[in-house]
């Protein structure tokens, strides 16, 4: 028996990278999953890879930052499976134009909206149906950038993903009467798409030191996967490499 069978599960931010890694593990695991991002090819080869393993997954194309079309995601999900036991959200960007010097208030408002916006508006929709079950887990992935600030991810990152942070620990002091757990995820570097929008991308040699995506989905099935008396706050995931 898988880890998370019979659970349903919610993965934001599928199409690439860590949301697809979780979103097969999960599935892997036992769990139905869905999965939600605005990449609708990607979204379509990611449950069909599902479904060649064995799982079973729902393809949603979302744009997170419409909030019409997360409330529809945590609608079509009910509907389909009647329950929400975990959301994930693995939805995140950042800027080639990062430094405070070169960035500007458009970059700034864009990185709010598609960092720290998305992830209130995924909880937002998912929570009514978490509180009625009065169950519930929500996995964020923030960024080793939180605890150790650096010049390459950029300040306009970094603040979005300590938000996240805050959105977390104040959604879990609010909701854990209700049986909601909430926890938040620090990765260090990892190989993603992401790393094409840095000024200047890793070294090839640099790759083999990083994380790997599926590092991370590892930590979130660890979390989603806890008997409901316990929860984690903070995961934070370095490479040991590096």
């Amino acid at each position: 028996m898988g880890r998370l069978n019979d659970m349903v599960a919610v993965v934001g931010g599928a199409s690439t990278g860590m949301g697809a890694a979780t979103a097969r593990l999960f599935a892997q695991e036992g769990a139905k999953v869905v999965v939600a991002a605005r990449s609708t090819d990607k979204l379509f080869a990611l449950v069909a890879d599902i479904a060649d393993h064995g799982g079973e997954a729902l393809a949603v194309a979302t744009d997170a930052s419409d909030r019409a079309a997360v409330a529809a995601l945590a609608e079509r999900t009910q509907e389909q499976y009647g329950r929400i036991d975990v959301l994930v959200n693995s939805v995140g960007t950042n800027i080639k134009n990062r430094a405070f010097r070169e960035m500007r208030p458009a970059d700034w408002d864009m990185m709010i909206a598609h960092n720290l916006t998305v992830a209130y508006n995924l909880v937002d929709a998912f929570l009514p149906v978490m509180r009625a079950q009065g169950a519930g887990t929500i996995i964020h992935y923030s960024s080793d950038a939180v605890q150790k600030p650096n010049v390459v991810s950029g300040i306009a990152y970094q603040a979005t993903k300590h938000g996240v942070r805050g959105l977390a620990h104040g959604t879990m002091a609010e909701e854990r009467e209700h049986g909601i757990r909430c926890s938040v995820v620090f990765p260090g570097p990892c190989e993603t798409p992401l790393l094409d929008k840095r000024p200047e991308p890793p070294p090839p040699e640099a790759f083999p030191k990083m994380l790997q995506p599926e590092d991370v989905a590892e930590a979130a099935l660890f979390i989603a996967s806890l008997p409901p008396r316990a929860f984690v706050p903070e995961l934070v995931l370095g490479a040991s490499t590096m």
